[in-house]
């Protein structure tokens, strides 16, 4: 596990359920259709965190098992989704048979794995004709203030992965007929919460405490100075983003 995820994740997992966002309808709908997700079929997700993903697939009715390495997002897990069976593991190591599964989800965690193993592991726990969904939540820069608050935090990001990342990552040749899709969305902040959605970002909790308050002094401060952002209640926006592949019937590159 990459040494910033598992410090940083670990330190702010209640800030973390609280204020980051979870997908909007349409994009479960897509997703869900995609690797057709109902009833009867197996679903694992993978870096599942504290359940973001897992909850709104729940309600379709799979088998459901969600792998997370974190010890405390997994406590938060069951506390949230009692019904889920939640193990310990890694998307490069899981704990699963050869083709046990019809569908692979990852959830704001795919640019965190090491892909030339965690692909083929992809590729090993899924049945012939099964499929991969990634989805993410990028930030909206085509608004003013979001792009600033966007360049508060590209500093202390130097050095880690982006979510981005998913968009031109390459699947080796494990799967095959990557789809993109694209969903409008957005999470209802105040002041205090967006703190603690810049707060709950790994490569900020893990910063020496000076450094850490003064990054979350700067949003404190462009909320303060925006008059279309009322400090008690405001939209912040997203692009959410996600691909699904068909896993390949040869084993790897060709």
């Amino acid at each position: 596990m990459h040494p910033i995820a598992e410090r940083g994740f670990g330190e702010t997992v209640d800030a973390y359920r609280r204020s980051r966002p979870t997908y909007p309808p349409a994009s479960v709908v897509w997703l869900a259709a995609a690797l057709r997700i109902g009833p009867g079929a197996t679903v694992v997700d993978v870096g599942a965190g504290t359940g973001k993903l897992t909850a709104l697939l729940e309600p379709r009715g799979p088998t459901l098992l969600a792998v997370e390495p974190l010890e405390s997002m997994r406590q938060a897990m069951a506390d949230e989704l009692p019904g889920v069976a939640v193990v310990e593991g890694l998307a490069e190591a899981l704990p699963l048979a050869d083709a046990s599964v019809d569908a692979v989800v990852v959830g704001q965690a795919f640019h965190w794995f090491d892909l030339s193993r965690a692909l083929p592991e992809f590729h090993r726990v899924l049945r012939p004709g099964g499929s991969l969904g990634v989805i993410w939540n990028e930030l909206d820069t085509s608004r003013d203030w979001v792009a600033d608050l966007d360049a508060i935090i590209a500093v202390p990001r130097t050095g880690t992965p982006h979510p981005s990342a998913a968009r031109t990552a390459d699947l080796g040749g494990w799967f095959d007929r990557r789809r993109l899709h694209k969903f409008a969305h957005s999470h209802l902040h105040d002041r205090a919460s967006l703190l603690d959605r810049v707060g709950s970002m790994s490569f900020i909790a893990v910063l020496p405490e000076p450094k850490r308050d003064s990054v979350l002094a700067s949003v404190a401060a462009l909320v303060d100075s925006r008059p279309e952002l009322d400090a008690n209640a405001f939209e912040l926006p997203y692009v959410t983003v996600g691909f699904t592949a068909r896993r390949s019937g040869h084993r790897g590159p060709r």
